[in-house]
């Protein structure tokens, strides 16, 4: 006999394998997606803002020629021309490469703040079809990792129930545990770094972290758009890590609310219909018990006439 040194992986095993193989792929492509984004935005828009950049200079020179002394009309003036009171810098910023990066990424997560945004025609075509693929892919790779986070929460518990045999309880700190780490990763650390870089209170602070994590994206506090302040080099990544992570972990608080409301729902619905039958049946048994006390009167009722 012919021994066959090939032999085909069975149909689960593969499908596995390919899963194993996509899973980086996917995160992979999601990150050179939104840094293609971030570039592609930067070569539409950047020369545009560096025409902007001249033009709002000579408006600034001209407001200071003829404001000698500036009054408050003169600031409200240099203010609406977008121009910072410290130096030859824009309140909104420029198309820069970190900055388009992050617009990239605030417009697949559907934050957009709106303190940027493509003013060429290119720019806002590319932006619609950017968009349009971006999103669906983002909300893949947050699933990912939020499958990641619940599988890492899943393996603790495991762990602490084999050596404390105490299911309930264990799972109970485990949940409540990884909440208070991410919060304290995803606010409250955020909240310090930002009021010392932006030089915001601690309750704008940790009110821009929730706007931001939550999608709903006002705009009235963005972060790395001062341009009254010198920013670090690791500053954009750091606000692009954390907007990522911190999507898929609020996310997965969202969701853990939306199941805990559910099943309150679920409880109290099965309350009140625990309730009606017993109410029923009682109703039902003095229905019996007096047609048995009539059928007993009749019966009783020959043998008196009797």
């Amino acid at each position: 006999m012919v021994r066959r040194l090939w032999q085909p992986l069975p149909e689960h095993r593969v499908r596995s394998g390919v899963l194993c193989v996509l899973r980086p792929v996917i995160g992979l492509i999601y990150v050179a997606y939104v840094l293609i984004g971030g570039v592609i935005f930067w070569k539409l828009e950047g020369s545009l803002g560096q025409k902007d950049f001249t033009e709002l200079l000579q408006r600034k020179q001209t407001l200071l020629t003829t404001y000698s002394c500036l009054n408050q009309e003169g600031l409200e003036a240099v203010a609406q021309a977008g121009l910072s009171l410290k130096g030859n810098r824009t309140t909104d910023g420029f198309w820069k490469f970190t900055s388009s990066a992050v617009f990239a990424a605030t417009v697949v997560t559907t934050i957009g703040y709106g303190n940027m945004s493509p003013t060429t025609t290119a720019g806002q075509i590319f932006c619609v079809f950017f968009a349009l693929f971006g999103i669906p892919l983002n909300v893949v790779v947050l699933n990912r990792v939020g499958k990641y986070m619940l599988a890492l929460g899943r393996n603790m518990s495991d762990f602490i129930e084999g050596k404390t045999k105490q299911k309930k309880c264990t799972r109970f700190f485990v949940h409540f545990i990884s909440y208070i780490c991410g919060a304290a990763l995803f606010f409250i650390v955020p909240m310090i770094v930002f009021q010392q870089q932006e030089g915001w209170t601690y309750s704008q602070a940790i009110y821009y972290c929730f706007i931001t994590l939550s999608t709903i994206g006002f705009g009235d506090f963005v972060a790395d758009s001062n341009p009254d302040n010198d920013y670090p080099d690791w500053y954009s990544v750091l606000m692009a890590s954390w907007i990522f992570f911190g999507l898929a972990w609020l996310a997965l608080v969202i969701n853990h609310s939306i199941d805990i409301l559910e099943r309150l729902n679920a409880y109290f619905k099965q309350l009140c219909c625990s309730q009606k039958p017993e109410e029923e049946s009682g109703s039902g048994e003095d229905v019996d018990t007096e047609t048995k006390l009539e059928e007993n009167s009749d019966i009783k009722n020959p043998s008196e006439s009797q």
